[in-house]
């Protein structure tokens, strides 16, 4: 059986003879970084890069590899060029959490480590929250979603300055241009907005199956107008204590009127403003009375607030949201068309060895499949290369006929929310508002 030296010769001959393939000493690096070769690694990750400058995963192994040997400052610098690329990423949040507390900035390590926590839950069992004094979700000591610093004050959420644009959101033309319409344009040509008597501001809920670019396109919403991005779960809002809640509503939204022109996103509203006759106590109630107050803005004014929210159920809605001055666009996200599969997965799979591969035949055998549905078909095919390399010591490039049989391999999660989905489109939709998924299940 061949060990790890004999794979990092077989690299190494291989590299010889083909001393500009960036995938050969990727790999090289990576097995070099996991065997604690960490200087060695650091040489090949920085050859690498002198061939592909922008490479995402070879910088987060270069930062790794500093890591390792202690050079905290040239780490942490490049792991803050990655969050500007990728805000939401847990693992390079959580790294960038363990730097910053081994450099003394523990402020700075509980806030990113409670952005991770947002992304990945199972986090919380880690030595890392302990060391942090991060408590679980629903512990009475810490809200372990908000920033608490460790003089016991509590800090703000976190503003984003997100960098992507609707450049990088595949299709969803139809949506960008009622996003434009209701938020972007009113802030831009805001003269213009003005002489109709049309307020900078306002409400669109976006509703579809999970995985299909939500919260994604909030984000590119800020970036397309440079704007700071507040994302909001509801543990950012639900206390234990009676009138916490309402309190942390209300100091989310004065936070976005102090920083506006400001994105203030919702992502699963529905299980902030689910029907009030859904609910059993009055302290749920109350939130969502809190909720409609502030987005009416009677006592403050929501100008320059520009909200936008995200729901799988949009079902569960109080009617009292979707009236006018509060969410009075609701747009259905669909699953990406043909085009935007291809264009997703050819995003997907750069920076990774491949080799002609046929985008558009995969997007047509990949239906109604969501952005997540296909990121786990091409972690599916590298998987299984890179058992094939472990076995054979030769990695070898992604091909079509591997990307085809990892679709084969992954179910279509949206068939679930369509069946669903399909019931209150056919029974419940005395108003029209779910029109858009009979269309589009018509079409197919």
């Amino acid at each position: 059986m061949l060990t790890n030296a004999d794979h990092v010769r077989s690299l190494r001959i291989a590299l010889q003879a083909s001393p500009d393939n960036v995938a050969l000493r990727q790999h090289l690096a990576q097995l070099l970084l996991s065997m604690g070769e960490f200087d060695a690694a650091e040489a090949e990750f920085k050859l690498a890069l002198a061939l592909d400058p922008h490479n995402f995963e070879l910088t987060l192994g270069l930062a790794r590899s500093y890591a390792q040997q202690g050079e905290d400052a040239q780490a942490l610098t490049l792991l803050e060029e990655l969050l500007q690329q990728e805000p939401d990423n847990a693992e390079i949040l959580t790294l960038h959490a363990k730097l910053l507390l081994r450099t003394g900035d523990n402020t700075r390590a509980v806030s990113q480590f409670r952005q991770a926590l947002m992304q990945d839950e199972s986090l919380q069992e880690s030595d890392l929250a302990e060391q942090l004094g991060v408590m679980a979700q629903g512990s009475p000591s810490v809200s372990w979603d908000r920033s608490v610093s460790w003089d016991g004050e509590e800090d703000e959420k976190a503003i984003e300055r997100p960098t992507i644009t609707f450049e990088n959101v595949g299709g969803m033309e139809a949506l960008k241009e009622e996003i434009r319409l209701k938020i972007i344009y009113p802030l831009t040509h805001a003269e213009m907005y003005k002489a109709y008597g049309k307020s900078i501001g306002g409400g669109i809920l976006m509703y579809g199956p999970p995985g299909c670019g939500k919260t994604h396109i909030a984000r590119a919403t800020a970036g397309e107008i440079r704007t700071g991005f507040i994302s909001v779960s509801i543990s950012d809002i639900l206390d234990m204590w009676l009138g916490s809640s309402e309190k942390n509503l209300h100091d989310l939204f004065d936070q976005a009127r102090r920083n506006s022109p400001c994105v203030l996103f919702f992502d699963e509203v529905d299980a902030l403003a689910s029907r009030r006759s859904d609910r059993l106590q009055s302290g749920g109630r109350d939130v969502i009375n809190q909720f409609l107050t502030e987005l009416d803005g009677v006592q403050y004014s929501n100008e320059g607030i520009l909200i936008l929210a995200a729901t799988n159920a949009p079902w569960y809605l109080d009617s009292a949201f979707r009236r006018p001055g509060r969410f009075d666009r609701i747009l259905f996200v669909q699953p990406p068309d043909k085009a935007a599969r291809a264009a997703i997965l050819r995003l997907l799979c750069k920076g990774k060895p491949v080799e002609d591969i046929d985008f558009d035949l995969l997007a047509k055998k990949s239906e109604r499949f969501s952005g997540a549905d296909l990121k786990a078909v091409v972690d599916r095919a590298v998987e299984g290369k890179l058992k094939d390399a472990m076995r054979t010591g030769v990695p070898h490039p992604l091909t079509t006929r591997d990307l085809a049989q990892a679709v084969k391999s992954v179910n279509a999660s949206t068939r679930e929310w369509f069946g669903t989905a399909r019931n209150y489109a056919t029974h419940a939709n005395q108003d029209g508002t779910y029109d858009d998924i009979l269309a589009y299940l018509n079409q197919k």
